[in-house]
């Protein structure tokens, strides 16, 4: 795995319209490469801001949007449309405004799909989520060597409490190390359920990108670059094949040691 890299950015502003700049290029050079690129969303306000960035940034008409695959690194297992998913944020900040073909858009399952059973909240979660994986499965070639594809930039959000996705310190889902997709029971940040990709499954990206802005990151990204354990501070075990970069404003970067500087070039 790829040792992580830094850029600070003076405010969280400038960090979501810097990383939108560097995802169009990504985008852009992984479809002139390859013919298609594939991107992992993330949602939370650093997410849903870089994806509102990209939205107002004049060159994001060089993407070709109908060979865009879009994922999720995590979702609220909530019924479709729900103002607290993910796919329903994105969607708001940007998908709804871009010529993306519906069919390579893999939202993960809501709570009122096929995979619910009927009963109480969370009872289908983990058959969603086994869906899910099978559709990542569905999606990988030869060239991709296991169950996901190698995804192009794999974007994760920094909770204040080192959470990545929704893998949070301690609980089972960040100790997963065959599945790449798990229900997860009993979040400690509301609402309880949600489906995420595992620690396997994020390290399969070419690029993992990491967001962290404002202060109460600030302590989140001190521990998870400061050598701890990625059971503790499940940001710390997520890495790029060839690339793991921390984009920060100066506000979450504040704790950070001095010798992790300078950030890394564009």
């Amino acid at each position: 795995m790829s040792t992580p890299q830094l850029v600070v950015h003076r405010d969280k502003e400038l960090m979501a319209q810097a990383a939108a700049a560097r995802l169009i290029t990504k985008i852009v050079d992984a479809q002139a490469a390859r013919g298609s690129a594939s991107i992992v969303l993330t949602g939370g306000r650093n997410g849903n801001g870089v994806l509102a960035a990209l939205a107002a940034a004049p060159a994001r008409d060089a993407i070709d949007w109908s060979r865009l695959d879009l994922w999720w690194g995590d979702e609220r297992y909530l019924p479709e449309g729900d103002p607290e998913r993910n796919v329903t944020q994105a969607r708001a900040a940007l998908l709804d405004s871009v010529p993306l073909d519906p069919k390579r858009v893999h939202a993960m399952p809501a709570s009122d799909g096929p995979y619910a059973t009927g009963g109480p909240a969370g009872d289908g979660v983990d058959t969603a989520a086994a869906a899910y994986a099978a559709e990542l499965a569905a999606a990988a070639g030869p060239e991709d060597h296991g169950p996901v594809p190698t995804f192009d930039v794999l974007m994760l959000g920094v909770g204040p409490d080192t959470h990545v996705a929704s893998l949070f310190p301690e609980l089972p889902g960040v100790r997963e190390t065959e599945r790449t997709v798990v229900g997860v029971h009993g979040a400690p940040k509301p609402p309880p359920t949600r489906i995420s990709l595992t620690l396997p499954a994020i390290r399969a990206a070419r690029e993992v990108w990491l967001l962290a802005a404002g202060e109460d990151k600030a302590q989140a990204a001190a521990i998870a670059l400061s050598g701890a354990g990625e059971i503790q501070a499940p940001a710390a075990g997520a890495r790029g094949r060839a690339r793991t970069l921390w984009l920060l404003d100066s506000a979450a970067a504040s704790q950070l040691p001095r010798a992790l500087y300078p950030p890394a070039s564009p």
